[in-house]
């Protein structure tokens, strides 16, 4: 796993044999960033097969459209279809380097389908839905203990919400896995 350093989220990239799965990608306009993030990792676009969103909030998925349009598959799973264009009023306001998500163009899958795909592309592991944080919020756990969340409050913080079982009930479905360490989007990773 590669994190790569170029805005606000962190982002991070899953190698392959076929090209690797980048998970998230930041605000619409961070392209430039991405490029220097790739290159000082000895890099490039051309070695991202897929990319995948947590979920579809701005800081999350503001490059996945671009991406798509150089060459870049969009891995889609189906709870995310409806909330892919959930930013798309924001950027546009924004007069940023910005292309609407084409969902049309995307493999989507389950996540029941997901270890099945992923395993195709010689990562193993699945994704698994974490609506806590929004109802189109994905985890990715893979088997070697790495986990990637997104925007999931961290399970530290449960004890501050009343009645936030859903919260609860997106960590114990993680912890299940047995992860070795989890990687948040803006917190530092933590080793279980």
């Amino acid at each position: 796993m590669i994190r790569l350093r170029y805005g606000n989220t962190n982002t991070f990239f899953i190698p392959a044999p076929g090209g690797g799965l980048l998970i998230d990608t930041d605000y619409a306009g961070t392209l430039p960033g991405l490029r220097r993030a790739l290159r000082y990792n000895s890099l490039s676009l051309r070695d991202i097969r897929y990319v995948l969103a947590t979920h579809y909030h701005p800081d999350h998925s503001g490059l996945t459209g671009l991406l798509t349009e150089q060459g870049v598959k969009l891995l889609l799973p189906d709870i995310q279809k409806e909330y892919v264009h959930f930013s798309d009023s924001i950027f546009s306001k924004d007069g940023l380097d910005f292309i609407p998500v084409n969902e049309e163009k995307a493999a989507v899958i389950t996540c029941a389908e997901s270890r099945a795909f992923l395993g195709r592309l010689g990562i193993y592991g699945e994704i698994i839905s974490t609506p806590s944080h929004s109802p189109d919020s994905i985890s990715v756990i893979l088997d070697d203990g790495d986990c990637f969340v997104g925007d999931l409050e961290p399970m530290e913080h449960i004890e501050g919400y009343d009645h936030n079982e859903a919260l609860e009930n997106d960590w114990k479905h993680i912890m299940s896995f047995g992860p070795k360490r989890i990687f948040y989007s803006h917190y530092k990773e933590k080793t279980i």
